[in-house]
């Protein structure tokens, strides 16, 4: 089911050119991500299972931007204990919203964003609930949530991908240095056009684990200062790899 024309601008009629794409070879892509499974599990017994809502998701995902994952849960967490439902929070004042979630920094931009959000969804839903995009193709889901105010591709699909239980792989800083590293991409391409190209060439029943297990191995080896390549079980599948075993 799509959802209301108005409310969407088709985004996905101006797909995001890629940019300087790399060897992005759909067997060499399968075989690292077997590779980097092995290692970190994420795909058979992912460590995350959100039972969020999708607008209690969107709420906190807007959070995380530029910010880490534990400043986002404190402001989130104030956030709902100071405003238990989001009625209470579409009441509020910025001001207040944004002193609640200061942890999370930028806090007058979010609560800014936060508000018109709500106001948007009450608009077009008649409640501030999101759960009828579960009725929705992922496209148009997509689209409604990327033409909500400071949402984009990667806050979109973490909403797809961890609440609505839908096709998508956001790319954040280590899924983008990874795979750059890797080289499926050139240095200079953007996170919306991996994001793009990723999601084509990884099958959806993966998404969830390959975007877990990307994260992992950039956190603790492919590191953004100092990578272990002597210790990646893909160095001699990575362009960066073969570089530093060559040196």
């Amino acid at each position: 089911m799509a959802g209301p024309e108005t409310t969407i601008r088709k985004h996905s009629e101006t797909k995001p050119e890629v940019q300087s794409e790399g060897n992005l070879d759909p067997a060499h892509v399968a075989l690292c991500l077997d590779i980097i499974e092995s290692l970190w599990r994420q795909e058979s017994t992912p460590s995350v299972a959100s039972g969020e809502k999708p607008l209690d998701g969107l709420i906190r995902t807007v959070l995380s931007q530029n910010t880490n994952d534990l400043n986002r849960d404190r402001a989130y967490e104030r956030l709902r204990r100071l405003y238990p439902t989001w009625e209470d929070v579409l009441e509020a004042e910025t001001k207040e919203i944004a002193e609640a979630i200061k942890s999370a920094g930028i806090s007058n931009i979010k609560a800014g964003r936060i508000k018109a959000i709500l106001e948007t969804v009450e608009d077009v839903f008649g409640k501030l609930n999101l759960d009828e995009l579960k009725e929705w193709d992922h496209i148009s889901a997509r689209d409604f949530l990327q033409n909500l105010p400071g949402v984009g591709p990667k806050t979109a699909a973490c909403v797809l991908l961890f609440n609505l239980d839908m096709p998508a792989f956001p790319v954040d800083t280590h899924v983008s240095r990874v795979s750059r590293r890797i080289g499926w991409f050139h240095p200079s391409a953007s996170a919306e056009s991996i994001q793009a190209r990723l999601e084509e060439i990884i099958p959806p029943k993966r998404h969830l684990g390959a975007h877990l297990n990307l994260i992992l191995h950039g956190k603790n080896i492919c590191r953004s200062r100092k990578p272990e390549c002597a210790r990646c079980p893909i160095r001699y599948l990575c362009l960066t790899g073969k570089e530093t075993a060559g040196s």
